[in-house]
C-alpha cells in the first residue's frame, strides 16, 4: 500500500531516478516539449512546476535552488527571464500532456508533455464571457414576454375606443344629411313658388 507516499519509483534507484528527471526537466525547459511515457510525464510535471515557481519568484536564492536541479545554466537564465511574462497569469499547472498512442515493442503509452503560456489560459475567460452574453438575451426575452400581454391589452382598449367613436358620430352624420335634404327641398319649392307668382301676375295683366 502507498499510504502517505508521493511520487513513483519507476523500478529505478533513487540516484538513477533523480538523474533521469533532472535531465528530462532540463530538456523540457530548453525545448518547451518532449516525448516520453505517460508515467514519466506525470511525474515530470512536479519537477517542472517546481522550477517555474522558483523562476516566478526571481530572487537569487530561487535561482540557486533551480541551478541545483537544472543541468544547464543557460536554461535557468532563460526560464527566469521568461517566467514573469510567460507564466504570470497562471498559478500552477504549467504543463500540458497529450496522449499519442503506444510504443512499438512493449506497448507503453506515449505522451507529449509541453509548457503552456499565459495566452493559453485566455480562452477560459472567453468562455465565461460567452456564457454571460448568452444569459443576457434570455433576460431580455423574459422582459419582452412580460411586456407583450401589456401591449396586447393596450391595443385591445384602443380598438374598443375606436369602435365606440364611429358609433357616436353616426347620429351627427344622419342629422347633417337630414339638413341637406331639407335645404334641397326648400330650394326646389322656391322656383315653383316663383313660377306660380309669375302666372298670377300675368292673369292680372290680362
Amino acid at each position: 500500500m502507498r499510504h502517505r507516499k508521493s511520487g513513483v519509483k519507476l523500478n529505478r534507484t533513487t540516484s538513477h531516478r533523480q538523474a533521469m528527471f533532472r535531465n528530462m526537466v532540463t530538456s523540457l525547459l530548453k525545448h518547451d516539449r518532449i516525448k516520453t511515457t505517460e508515467a514519466k510525464a506525470k511525474e515530470l510535471r512536479r519537477w517542472a512546476d517546481q522550477i517555474i515557481t522558483l523562476a516566478k519568484r526571481g530572487d537569487l536564492h530561487a535561482m540557486r535552488q533551480a541551478m541545483s536541479i537544472v543541468r544547464e545554466k543557460e536554461v535557468v537564465y532563460k526560464i527566469f527571464q521568461e517566467a514573469g511574462e510567460r507564466f504570470g497569469a497562471i498559478n500552477g499547472g504549467y504543463t500540458r500532456i497529450f496522449k499519442i498512442g503506444r510504443r512499438a515493442g512493449d506497448a507503453a503509452p506515449l505522451t507529449i508533455i509541453e509548457l503552456v503560456s499565459a495566452s493559453d489560459a485566455k480562452p477560459a475567460a472567453g468562455k465565461k464571457a460567452k456564457t454571460q452574453t448568452k444569459a443576457a438575451p434570455e433576460v431580455q426575452k423574459a422582459e419582452t414576454n412580460v411586456s407583450a400581454p401589456v401591449a396586447d391589452s393596450v391595443a385591445e382598449t384602443a380598438a374598443a375606443e375606436s369602435d365606440a367613436e364611429p358609433a357616436a358620430e353616426i347620429p351627427e352624420a344622419t342629422a347633417a344629411a337630414d339638413d341637406d335634404n331639407a335645404q334641397s327641398d326648400e330650394t326646389e319649392k322656391q322656383p315653383d313658388q316663383a313660377a306660380d307668382d309669375s302666372g298670377d301676375t300675368a292673369d292680372d295683366v290680362k
